[in-house]
């Protein structure tokens, strides 16, 4: 596991579109508290998109945010006027590549609302799959605003019509209809943070095992803020 010691910041610009993605290297100072605290407290299903279990990650969480989050958004996404916390969820995959849904078996974006910014944070020892980031080949999207989001899901019909839906399984790499355009490990108390609109997904290998045990599973934290 990584050395203690203040977080280690990076930028990283991807794609054609040049989207910046913070890389943060020791993000919590606690990070084996938040795994006890995970192992502690009830998951469950929330929502359809999700593929797997999830549950509330403390508010003392998001308040130790603040510190690293509030300089980020402001110097690296541009926004100055006010941060907001909307949730912190405490993540795990755990559904069977053959169980996932059409929307779980490609990229997604996590919001189209301007100043929406979304948080990964990596709190398993071990790889259990990172995170990619895609372009959508027909469209060249690689960012779905509010502006892009109904002539990309019309173009995404349209590629299910011409190539077909993908097959069952967690998205890796290139396929017909995207094509990955980076892809970052998840290593222990790393975190990610990004526009909420960049297409992406997490990159689980097909033959992974999937616990719901927060000690051994792919156990993240997600959380969603909005800034201006």
């Amino acid at each position: 596991m990584p050395g203690t010691g203040p977080p280690l910041i990076r930028v990283e610009h991807i794609g054609d579109e040049g989207e910046p993605v913070v890389v943060v290297e020791r993000f919590s100072p606690h990070p084996d508290r938040l795994v006890a605290e995970a192992a502690s407290i009830p998951f469950k299903v929330m929502g359809e998109f999700y593929p797997g279990v999830r549950a509330r990650a403390p508010r003392l969480y998001l308040e130790e945010l603040a510190p690293i989050l509030a300089p980020v958004v402001r110097e690296v996404f541009g926004y100055r006027e006010r941060l907001t916390f909307d949730r912190g969820l405490y993540s795990m995959v755990t559904t069977p590549p053959g169980r996932l849904s059409l929307a779980q078996r490609i990229p997604h974006i996590d919001g189209v609302e301007e100043g929406m910014i979304a948080i990964l944070h990596y709190l398993s020892p071990e790889d259990r799959g990172g995170t990619g980031f895609y372009r959508h080949i027909s469209t060249g999207f690689e960012t779905v605003d509010a502006t892009r989001h109904g002539p990309y899901l019309e173009a995404l019909q349209a590629d299910f019509a011409r190539h077909g839906e993908p097959a069952a399984g967690y998205i890796e790499g290139d396929t017909a209809i995207f094509s990955r355009i980076a892809y970052f490990a998840p290593t222990y108390n790393r975190a990610l943070i990004y526009r909420s609109s960049l297409l992406h997904c997490a990159s689980v290998a097909g033959d992974a095992a999937l616990p719901a045990d927060v000690r051994a599973g792919r156990l993240t934290v997600a959380t969603f803020l909005s800034a201006r």
